[in-house]
């Protein structure tokens, strides 16, 4: 028997007692005239006893509302609660019918709490960004004092000092500078979680911009006397879509990392187009009609001392490290932390290859054609 079928035998009233939803049947008073078995349940109420029960005891503003969905016809959310002070939300649609509304309820109480909850969590986060960018501030601006400062005594623009004072004035500034470079990635590193990072995607030429960091860091590589070498002969273009701002800061702090692990040696820079199996395997998404040369593949190798199979463990995740002392891989960290964050955001991923005594290589794949960048937002 189908539901037509069904139906035919029953009257009005059967019907509505079937319902999934709760329905009640109020007056101009907001008396409760009549209420099907799901009200009953919802309300925790018994109309077949001899008793009054009113809407408004059950609803907040009740009646009100009830007027304000029938005149507009539309669906209005409440606050509710039963008769053991049990509080939740309802929505609300009525229909008036001489003196009488006819009122269809959900209980939305779950829904209710979710948007509450992404209501509290925006917030929050807007709070987190203003609090972030305040301290950044706050911190950086007497740190850089004490390094300018300290370096003017040092270089003796102060006047004389003595040979003791001078120590002291350069464990000073040394310690000002870790901190001052501590404060700069952690601040770097939250801002990348937070919602302050917006991207602004534009057409460049990749190259350009390696290049570009290459000679900026020549402050770090010259002195030791590292060669920095590029190679894009199989890079199918030079011209990529994506933030540059942003892959600058992840090309920049993964840099700064094989620098420092460096002492003799060179740093090898390759671009290339990553093969689709390579891409999937580092978990991205592929779009379809996706090609190899829809994505890069930047790989950041050094010959340096390598990393310990202990030292690449959550090298990309800084919570991992808070337990553990050492200040400089806490730092590493930080960098890494905020390029592999920055990446994800921009679908792209980055992962590490190390042997001891041979090196280490940073792999970085993005990708570079519009269309398939934040596809997911």
């Amino acid at each position: 028997m189908n539901f037509l079928n069904l139906f035919s035998g029953l009257n009005l009233k059967d019907i509505i007692q079937r319902l999934p939803d709760a329905v009640v049947v109020i007056n101009y008073d907001g008396r409760i005239l009549w209420a099907n078995r799901e009200a009953e349940f919802l309300f925790d109420i018994d109309t077949s006893l001899e008793q009054d029960f009113y809407f408004d005891d059950f609803v907040n503003k009740g009646l009100d509302i009830a007027s304000q969905s029938a005149s507009n016809r539309t669906p209005m959310i409440a606050g509710a609660i039963t008769r053991d002070e049990k509080e939740f939300f309802i929505e609300m649609n009525s229909t008036q019918y001489e003196d009488q509304f006819l009122i269809t309820i959900r209980d939305v109480t779950a829904m209710t709490k979710v948007l509450a909850n992404a209501e509290k969590t925006g917030q929050l986060n807007k709070d987190k960004n203003l609090m972030l960018t305040k301290l950044s501030h706050d911190f950086k601006s007497p740190l850089q004092s004490i390094i300018g400062f300290s370096n003017a005594l040092i270089d003796g623009l102060g006047g004389s000092i003595s040979e003791k004072q001078e120590k002291y004035v350069k464990i000073i500034n040394k310690n000002a500078n870790e901190l001052l470079e501590f404060m700069e990635k952690f601040f770097e590193f939250s801002k990348a979680e937070s919602s302050l990072v917006h991207f602004e995607m534009k057409t460049f030429d990749i190259v350009n911009t390696i290049q570009e960091i290459i000679k900026s860091n020549e402050i770090i590589t010259i002195p030791k006397k590292l060669e920095v070498n590029l190679d894009y002969e199989t890079l199918a273009k030079r011209t990529v879509t994506t933030d540059e701002s942003v892959i600058r800061t992840v090309l920049q702090n993964v840099f700064e990392i094989s620098v420092k692990l460096t002492e003799i040696g060179a740093i090898n820079i390759k671009l290339s187009n990553p093969e689709l199996d390579t891409i999937i395997k580092r978990g991205i998404s592929i779009i379809d009609n996706a090609q190899s040369s829809s994505y890069i593949l930047i790989s950041i190798k050094d010959t340096g001392v390598g990393l310990k199979e202990t030292e690449m463990y959550g090298i990309f995740e800084p919570y991992t490290q808070l337990e553990k002392t050492n200040k400089k891989n806490f730092i590493r960290t930080l960098s890494l932390g905020t390029a592999k964050t920055l990446l994800n955001r921009l679908n792209g991923t980055v992962w590490v290859e190390s042997e001891i005594m041979k090196g280490t290589t940073f792999n970085i794949i993005l990708p570079i054609e519009k269309g398939i960048i934040l596809e997911d937002e």
